[in-house]
């Protein structure tokens, strides 16, 4: 399990492919990327794994550190998550088995389904809902970037965050406490490895918020794993491995496209927001006051859901096609839950609960005083700048030039028209010492000295 604190952020920037574009910092929602002495530099206090600044990189700058695949030497049992974005990368929809399949031809034991967890979320959703456990509005936990986007950003909506644990951690938590029963084998024994779509859920798995650690043990991007999956997906066409069974219904499936949880959760009064854009929209109205007929929100940072993470293979419009067959398919012939999952109410399953706080920030002063100093002399700052909001100073804005220079981080020469303006005043000044005559010399000696 990891239990890591502090902060940490898993994506990375290679600075000899970095040219100091400034594209990064105008896309970063949480204005976590400054551009310093021609190279981006990433805020980890502001930094919440969104990937945005991978997206908007024209050099391939930033990418995002996964684990290595030689981390699975050391458990004797390893498992699979699959997320279910993963059905939707594929040429040819598939179906979950030989998915499911082709990863213990891969290396793994066996592979347990983020869609099951993402059922029983939904499912114990609706009970805390039915029995007046929850009020809304109360926003979805399973998009990480989100819950660390409100932590940064809009900090008193913590306590609308969903307080169950996402579907990926609840998956993790039931594979690994079946298969040890199951085996016979300590808890410690059984790695387990999440094929995630997102930055986000790296960092939600190696640095876990909400007060429990995280149930994974390694992430391996979808890009990672994909060459070889998607050749013995090929092979296993029309073969079933000994054992290899789905237990995931379309309802599951449909928690990696955006609207698939407003499905599985099934509440009359449901809003789904998905691009980090549209979700600070939603938040920021949420704020105000202005949703108070909506009982949840679905957020998802990435375009059209998890098919639109930056660690996908394919285009997210694609893969949402192909994951809409599948999950057609899957509901004709799918079970309710508790037949297809029986164990769960053998072992009255309790969903693991989680608790967010605000993130800890300290933007100019840990003291308060000092802060309030400071404060004011950025807002005196600001007001001598254009407000243009150009980042050509290698901050988001002016305001965040502002604080940045009280910091000691930055100067106001580091905006242009600033530097112009000094630049042109200086010049006049030059030009107006040039046209002094020295008392003691005469025009016909200048010309002389100009002559020589």
């Amino acid at each position: 399990m990891n239990t890591m604190t502090g902060y940490f952020n898993f994506v990375r920037l290679d600075r000899e492919k970095c040219k100091g574009c400034v594209n990064c910092i105008k896309k970063c929602p949480t204005e976590a990327i400054r551009v310093r002495q021609g190279k981006a530099e990433i805020i980890e206090q502001k930094c919440i794994d969104c990937g945005e600044c991978i997206r908007a990189c024209p050099n391939k700058a930033k990418y995002v550190e996964t684990d290595s695949t030689a981390l699975l030497q050391e458990y004797k049992y390893r498992i699979a998550l699959p997320s279910p974005s993963l059905y939707g990368q594929f040429r040819d929809p598939i179906n979950p088995v030989r998915l499911l399949t082709a990863l213990r031809d891969l290396g793994f034991d066996d592979a347990f389904e983020v869609a099951v967890g993402a059922e029983v979320v939904a499912a114990e959703t609706k009970r805390l809902f039915q029995t007046g456990k929850l009020q809304g509005p109360v926003i979805s936990s399973a998009c990480p970037a989100v819950v660390r986007l409100i932590q940064v950003r809009f900090p008193e909506l913590t306590s609308r965050i969903l307080p169950l644990a996402p579907p990926s951690e609840v998956a993790a938590h039931l594979a690994r406490y079946l298969k040890a029963r199951e085996l016979g084998i300590p808890e410690q024994e059984i790695g387990i490895f999440y094929l995630t779509p997102c930055s986000a859920k790296v960092t939600s798995i190696k640095a876990p918020v909400g007060g429990i650690p995280s149930f994974i043990d390694g992430a391996f991007s979808i890009q990672q794993l994909y060459p070889r999956l998607s050749h013995l997906v090929k092979q296993v066409k029309g073969v079933q491995h000994p054992g290899g069974y789905s237990r995931a219904s379309g309802l599951g499936i449909g928690f990696g496209i955006s609207g698939g949880e407003q499905a599985a959760v099934g509440l009359e009064n449901q809003l789904v927001a998905d691009g980090i854009a549209s979700v600070i929209d939603v938040l920021e109205e949420l704020e105000m006051g202005h949703l108070d007929g909506i009982d949840y929100i679905e957020a998802r940072a990435c375009s059209g859901g998890c098919v639109g993470g930056i660690l996908n293979v394919v285009n997210g419009h694609v893969a949402r096609a192909r994951l809409d067959k599948i999950i057609r398919e899957q509901n004709r012939s799918s079970l309710p839950l508790h037949e297809r999952f029986p164990e769960l109410d053998r072992l009255d399953y309790k969903v693991p609960r989680i608790h967010v706080e605000p993130r800890p920030m300290v933007y100019l002063d840990s003291n308060i005083n000092g802060a309030m100093a400071k404060m004011t002399a950025a807002e005196k700052i600001l007001k001598k700048l254009p407000g243009l909001d150009c980042g050509a100073c290698g901050a988001p804005n002016c305001k965040a030039l502002a604080e940045d220079i009280v910091l000691g981080k930055a100067e106001e020469t580091n905006c242009i028209f600033i530097l112009r303006e000094r630049i042109m005043t200086l010049g006049m000044k030059v030009y107006n010492l040039a046209g002094i005559k020295p008392l003691t010399l005469s025009l016909e000696d200048l010309e002389k000295e100009g002559e020589e």
